[in-house]
């Protein structure tokens, strides 16, 4: 076994490799850009060593200098993580020429899989399911449009280096061809050095479902049951789990199977997974193979007891498998969420900055979380937007549920913003509780985005509710302070209104009335008396209770004169008030919002990689004016209206914050 090995990554993966590594007795090295000196992973490894400035392809993407820091470490062996490198047969072949043991497959699996042109026809020779296409580089874009026209929309535009959803597209018609072949031409040759391009049947209402597999060097190769990942959002996944809720027991076998098969024809040695595209009737075909660890490994972990990581180091150090086929588990459900910074009411524009706050729910009991990131530092611009992974177990499908969302209702972050809300909203959505989803879900359930208006709230009066009986219960410590004047002390008022604002500025006035009812509260809501209870210091955030029975988890906290309350993906703004204050409020104007129309702001802080027009340039609505690159990925802005540029503020190349002027119209 090694004694020491070296991570060429960062962030949650970084963190999650030197958990086990430690756990076996294994020394490990970081390494780390300008960016990440204070991170988390920096702080948890034995060493670390600094390889260059903050954008990845000045360091994290510098094979020279993750060699030479491995050497001058005097790590046995490197473990890629996900992403960056992990992939990239050059590399794991000059490790292997180093004499460096590389903690992933032999760099000759990599290259056979890494492309996805020559890895569908070893597929298809191995006698894996392959989904009908065209399948070679294509060179123009207008070629683009003949060969999508010869297999007949819709289709699927690939970048042949392609992963994490970049350099995909599909395409329903010849525009979307032409402009898809392009973006992903585009796409490719910036995240992975390789522009190829290649278009398949695009299956509709398709399903994202992977296996697991691992393979050692004695020809031993097993597969550990299905991961679902058909919840995606532009084909990036956002809840992943296992097992399956489409999949019987004969497709599971037929898939890993045809998954072990695939592995064996490249003499497959680590962790790896074989996705499949799955049809309506459980028709399921060869996607592509991922020769790495997956970011939704934890799930499997869950449901087979293995861990993946100690796994892959056992096999790069020589080991066989220590168990069979039939040997694997399959133990309940589990469910992965990955927290994002991003803000999803902004079209899930990125959201860099200070953690004021991160405080994940406590783990165990089936809570598990895997993060880089801690409370008080910086989430940068230049790397992916996943600041923390939220894993759950459950003993069957519906436990699994009751249990994210649990813990996604105590998991707070301040600072920046988070999927948190989007992924409560997706978890309390009927078609996902029953299991009847496909990858066109979120993009057919939120076809304008995901605004305020699409999280709503089961049970209202428990907002209101909740606020009433927050604010009771600041009374009544109020009304224990010592030195209070004779004949002004601090009363408690039974009767209150609940002012909700909503994002408009608009306010909503409900009166409520409290009483005590033992250790409990009654809050009369209209026609409906509810009782409620709260646990928690009246400083925590997250708060727990009962209402009408049931056991609730909240975030609440004191702004200003409000009271924000998050539960189930639901944020209000709460104001509770005597019936004369909300009387004088009522008179109170709201504030007009300013008059931005004439300004094109920058969303998101990011790199301005392209201005479209020039000053006196006629412009109509959804033309493009701006290219945004943020968090590895590029954002374009279109024209909401027609008008004509009087003046362009900013130029290429400039770091833009947060709603700064790129451009201002006549």
């Amino acid at each position: 076994m090694f004694k020491k090995i070296l991570i060429a990554n960062r962030g949650e993966i970084a963190c999650r490799v030197i958990r086990t590594a430690r756990r076996l007795g294994i020394a490990t090295v970081a390494v780390h850009s300008d960016a990440d000196r204070d991170a988390r992973h920096v702080a948890l490894a034995d060493e670390a060593i600094a390889i260059g400035p903050a954008p990845s392809r000045e360091s994290y993407l510098v094979m020279d200098r993750i060699i030479a820091a491995c050497k001058s470490s005097g790590a046995e062996a490197l473990h890629p993580g996900y992403g960056f490198l992990s992939e990239n047969e050059q590399f794991a072949r000059r490790v292997e020429e180093e004499g460096i043991v590389f903690i992933g497959p032999k760099h000759r699996s990599i290259a056979a899989m890494g492309d996805k042109i020559s890895s569908k026809a070893l597929a298809a020779k191995a006698r894996v399911n392959t989904i009908p296409g065209h399948n070679a580089p294509i060179e123009t874009a207008d070629e683009a449009v003949k060969v999508a026209r010869r297999i007949g929309y819709p289709v699927m535009i690939k970048a042949s280096a392609g992963g994490g959803g970049k350099g995909l597209r599909v395409a329903w018609k010849d525009q979307d061809a032409f402009d898809g072949y392009t973006s992903c031409r585009n796409e490719a040759r910036a995240s992975f050095g390789d522009d190829r391009v290649f278009i398949e049947k695009f299956i509709e209402e398709p399903r994202h479902i992977e296996i697991q597999v691992l393979g050692d060097a004695h020809g031993n190769c097993v597969y550990l049951w299905e991961r679902e990942c058909s919840i995606q959002r532009r084909h990036q996944k956002v809840i992943e789990e296992a097992p399956s809720p489409f999949l019987d027991a004969k497709t599971r076998r037929a898939m890993g199977e045809q998954a072990v098969a695939l592995a064996k024809a490249v003499d497959y040695q680590s962790a790896g997974t074989v996705e499949f595209v799955v049809g309506k009737d459980r028709s399921f075909y060869f996607l592509e193979m991922n020769t790495r660890l997956q970011v939704e490994h934890p799930v499997t972990e869950c449901i087979t007891g293995f861990d993946l990581v100690e796994q892959m180091i056992r096999i790069a150090a020589g080991e066989k498998l220590a168990f069979r086929q039939e040997d694997i588990p399959l133990d309940g459900w589990a469910i992965e969420c990955r927290i994002n910074a991003e803000d999803p009411f902004r079209n899930f524009l990125p959201s860099t900055g200070r953690l004021v706050k991160f405080r994940p729910p406590r783990e165990g009991g089936g809570v598990r979380v895997d993060t880089g990131v801690e409370e008080g530092g910086e989430i940068p611009m230049y790397y992916d937007s996943m600041i923390a992974k939220l894993i759950v177990h459950g003993e069957d499908r519906s436990a699994a549920i009751a249990r994210m969302r649990e813990a996604l209702n105590a998991f707070v972050i301040r600072g920046i913003s988070s999927n948190i809300p989007f992924q409560a909203a997706l978890l309390a959505h009927p078609r996902f509780a029953s299991g009847q989803f496909n990858t066109g879900f979120i993009a057919e359930e939120y076809p304008e985005g995901f605004t305020t208006s699409a999280v709503t709230h089961a049970k209202p009066d428990f907002l209101l509710s909740l606020a009433a009986a927050a604010h009771r219960r600041r009374r009544e410590r109020a009304s224990g302070i010592t030195g209070q004047m004779s004949g002004s002390e601090v009363r408690i008022p039974e009767d209150f209104v609940v002012v909700i604002t909503g994002r408009d500025g608009r306010r909503d006035y409900t009166p409520v009335s409290v009483l005590a009812e033992g250790s409990a509260l009654q809050v009369t809501v209209g026609d409906h008396i509810h009782r409620i209870t709260l646990a928690g210091a009246a400083n925590d955030i997250v708060m727990q209770g009962e209402f009408d029975g049931e056991p609730w988890c909240a975030q609440l906290e004191r702004i200003g004169l409000d009271y924000r309350i998050a539960h189930n993906g639901a944020t209000v703004l709460a104001r509770v008030l005597t019936p004369r204050a909300a009387e004088l409020l009522a008179l109170m104007p709201v504030k007009a919002a300013a008059d931005l129309s004439k300004f094109l702001l920058s969303p998101m802080p990011g790199l301005l990689v392209e201005i479209a027009v020039a000053p006196g340039q006629s412009v109509v609505a959804g033309e493009k004016l701006a290219v945004i690159e943020a968090m590895k990925m590029e954002n374009t802005l279109f024209a909401s209206q027609d008008g004509v540029v009087e003046d362009v503020m900013a130029k290429k190349g400039d770091n833009l914050a947060v709603d700064q002027v790129i451009l201002r119209f006549a």
